[in-house]
C-alpha cells in the first residue's frame, strides 16, 4: 500500500492563486493524498475558496507567519510524507509522485524541492516576468544537492520532520535558511527539475526589493557562524555580482569631483557585475530577445544593489548588536494556536 502524503498549504491573503494551487494538488497522479490549508489569519475569501473545493481548512486567529502555519499543518497531518506547498505555487500533476519516489530511493535524503518554471503562474506584470526568469535560472544552475532550503514546494518524510523539529516561528524572513542549516547536519537536500511547478512571483518592484533587502540582512548572523556558505543559489559569483553592482553605484558620484578618468572605476565595477551573471543574461536573451533583456538588466542591477545593501546592513547590525548575533540561538517553539474550520 502506498504511503499517505499530507500536503500542507500555508496561506495568507492569497485567494487569487490559492484556487490554482489547490486544483493542481487535487489533480495529482499520486494516491493516497490529503490536502490541508492552514489559513493564517487571512482577511480575504481564501478559506471559502478552499472549502468550495472540498479541502480541509485550519484557521488561526491572527497572522503568525509561514513557519507557524507549516507547524500547525504538520501537527494535524496524518501522512508518512509531508509536502509543504505555498499557496502561490501550482505543482505539475506528477510532483507528489516523483517526490515520493525520490525520497523512497534514498534514505539519506531528507528533503526534495521543486524548481519553478521560467514563466510565472499568473502573468500580470513585467516585474513578475523578470523574477520568474531570474529565479528559474538561479535554481536550475544550482540543481542537485543543496544546503539552502527551497521551501515553496518541498517534500520530506514525517520521521525527518519529527527528528529535526518544527520551523522556528520567530524567524519570519529566514525560517527556511535556519531549517536547511539544521536539516543538513543529518540529511541531504535535493533541488531538482524532476519536480516541477509554477510560482506566482511578486508583481511589484518595491515589494520584491523590500523582501530581498530584509532577507539579505537577516541571513548575516547565520552565515557569519558557518565555515562555508550554502551550496547552490548563494554562490560566490552571485555574491560578487551583487557587491560589484553596489560598488558601481557607490563609485559613480566620484566621477564629478575627480573628472572623467574616475569613470573607469564604476565602469569596471559594472562590468564585473554583468560578467558575474553573464550566463543568465544569455539565457534571457534566448528566451525573450534583446528588448526584454534591456529591461531585465536594469531591474537585475537594482536587485543586485538591494541584496548587497541588505547584507551590508546586516553586517553592520551584526557588529553592533549582540541580540542580532544571537538571532538563530533562540529556542524553537511550535506555535499551533488556531482552530479547525467546520
Amino acid at each position: 500500500m502506498s504511503a499517505l502524503v499530507s500536503v500542507i498549504v500555508p496561506n495568507y491573503n492569497y485567494a487569487a492563486s490559492l484556487e490554482l494551487c489547490l486544483r493542481a494538488l487535487l489533480a495529482q497522479t499520486y494516491r493516497p493524498i490529503e490536502v490541508i490549508v492552514v489559513d493564517d489569519g487571512s482577511t480575504d475569501d481564501s478559506a471559502e475558496v478552499a472549502r468550495r473545493l472540498g479541502v480541509r481548512v485550519i484557521r488561526t486567529e491572527h497572522n503568525q507567519g509561514t513557519a507557524a502555519a507549516r507547524n500547525l499543518g504538520a501537527a494535524h497531518a496524518r501522512g508518512e510524507i509531508l509536502m509543504f506547498v505555498d499557496s502561490d505555487v501550482a505543482a505539475y500533476p506528477d510532483a507528489v509522485e516523483v517526490s515520493v519516489g525520490l525520497l523512497a530511493a534514498d534514505p539519506k535524503l531528507g528533503v526534495v524541492s521543486s524548481i519553478h518554471d521560467p514563466e510565472p503562474l499568473i502573468r500580470d506584470s513585467l516585474v513578475e516576468e523578470y523574477r520568474a526568469l531570474q529565479y528559474h535560472y538561479w535554481t536550475v544552475s544550482s540543481e542537485g544537492p543543496v544546503s539552502f532550503l527551497f521551501s515553496a514546494l518541498m517534500a520530506m518524510p514525517r520521521r525527518v520532520f519529527d527528528e529535526i523539529g518544527p520551523f522556528n516561528p520567530r524567524l519570519r524572513e529566514t525560517e527556511e535558511v535556519d531549517y536547511g542549516h539544521r536539516l543538513t547536519q543529518r540529511y541531504e537536500m535535493l533541488l531538482t527539475t524532476a519536480v516541477r511547478s509554477r510560482h506566482d512571483h511578486d508583481d511589484r518592484l518595491v515589494k520584491l526589493l523590500r523582501k530581498l533587502y530584509r532577507r539579505g540582512r537577516a541571513r548575516v548572523p547565520l552565515y557569519a557562524r558557518r565555515r562555508r556558505f550554502a551550496r547552490g543559489f548563494e554562490t560566490s559569483s552571485r555574491a560578487g555580482g551583487s557587491l560589484a553592482a553596489l560598488a558601481a553605484l557607490a563609485l559613480s558620484p566620484l566621477v564629478i569631483p575627480l573628472g572623467p578618468a574616475a569613470a573607469a572605476l564604476p565602469a569596471l565595477a559594472l562590468a564585473a557585475s554583468l560578467l558575474a551573471d553573464l550566463g543568465m543574461y544569455r539565457f534571457v536573451l534566448r528566451r525573450r530577445g534583446p528588448l526584454f533583456l534591456l529591461y531585465f538588466g536594469a531591474v537585475h542591477f537594482l536587485v543586485n544593489v538591494t541584496i548587497a545593501a541588505g547584507v551590508a546592513a546586516g553586517v553592520a547590525r551584526w557588529l553592533c548588536s549582540a541580540r542580532f548575533r544571537r538571532l538563530y540561538d533562540r529556542d524553537v517553539t511550535m506555535e499551533v494556536s488556531g482552530q479547525a474550520a467546520t
